[in-house]
């Protein structure tokens, strides 16, 4: 990551910034002004940040539809990331759930940064036990899975769940939380990452280089698409007469809104006995307090790969483009 000079300004701080979208290598470390808290928001000096896909997409800007809200021709907020962990610096006047000292997580736009501003209604207190590093990975990932297998899979216990890319981010949640709920859990990874995914509690594990988990040998109710690119009619081959297959994520489903493959499956539905859903994450502090309370009872553990310092914040990234990520990182300050 190359250096920028610094300024020496109190009301300045340390940042990853991006002018331009672009891979890993468009970041840069430099000094910009502090965020100002606002009446609705919370002033966090951060310790950590989580990296996940979304922030990638961010970056990049692609697939091109992300550009509606981050920016057609350059980033409107040019410092990266979302995930975050850090202790309340300050509070505007209508903010009730949190005061100065506090030790929070959830999700502040720009947390790529020293200090970051975001709403109330994003975040929780941190769980009990857990580093800031621990805590700033589980978010968005964390999230996102227990809405997938919930909000939209409305898993029952007893039922069979598959989940692709489950050495993931998102994945390495979605195993925990499926077992958490009574499932009988099958993972779909790499050879490499067949151990990990079995210690995060998967009952099976698939190599998905070797064996095919859609040859129908095995119907399973639930299926989480996190990874790859599979065909809607690969999926439904795989899913009992009334299973349900969540589009949680996938690459390479077109450039301009990524969601060609899962916008098909959801107008198909309706027609066929099976449920195909294409989830659309929140962010809510409701499902951050719910993930620390399970954190906190021994039921779920932070997907932390390894940390970064803010520095070589740009070889996170690139770590993470090019698959080499077992779970998460974190940038830590």
């Amino acid at each position: 990551m190359n250096h920028e000079a610094t300024a020496t300004s109190t009301d300045a701080m340390r940042a990853v910034t991006q002018t331009r979208y672009g891979n890993s290598e468009v970041l840069r470390l430099a000094q910009v002004p502090r965020p100002v808290v606002r009446d609705d928001q919370v002033l966090i000096r951060v310790h950590a940040a989580g990296l996940d896909r979304g922030t990638e997409h961010l970056l990049t800007g692609r697939p091109y539809a992300v550009r509606l809200a981050s920016g057609i021709r350059r980033p409107k907020n040019p410092v990266p990331g979302r995930d975050v962990a850090g202790t309340v610096v300050d509070v505007g006047a209508n903010v009730t759930r949190f005061s100065p000292g506090d030790q929070v997580y959830g999700v502040a736009p720009g947390s790529f940064a020293e200090f970051a501003v975001t709403g109330e209604n994003r975040l929780a207190h941190k769980p009990a036990g857990l580093s800031f590093a621990e805590a700033s990975v589980i978010p968005i990932s964390a999230g996102t899975a227990l809405q997938a297998l919930t909000d939209a899979g409305k898993v029952q216990p007893g039922q069979s769940v598959l989940i692709t890319g489950a050495s993931g981010g998102v994945g390495s949640y979605a195993v925990q939380l499926a077992a958490s709920l009574g499932a009988d859990v099958t993972g779909v990874c790499s050879s490499a990452k067949l151990d990990h995914v079995a210690a995060l509690g998967a009952h099976h594990v698939i190599d998905y280089s070797r064996d095919d988990w859609a040859d129908g040998t095995r119907r399973y109710d639930l299926i989480l698409d996190i990874a790859g690119n599979p065909p809607v009619g690969r999926l439904r081959r795989a899913l009992t007469p009334r299973g349900t297959a969540v589009f949680v994520g996938g690459e390479s489903s077109g450039v301009i809104t990524g969601m060609r493959r899962q916008v098909g499956g959801a107008l198909l539905s309706p027609f066929i006995g099976q449920r195909l859903v294409l989830l659309l994450a929140r962010e809510r502090c409701t499902d951050y307090e719910r993930l620390a309370r399970l954190v906190e009872s021994g039921q779920l553990m932070p997907a932390l790969d390894r940390c970064y310092p803010l520095e070589r914040a740009a070889y996170a990234v690139q770590r993470l483009e090019n698959g080499a990520i077992r779970g998460k990182v974190a940038i830590t300050m």
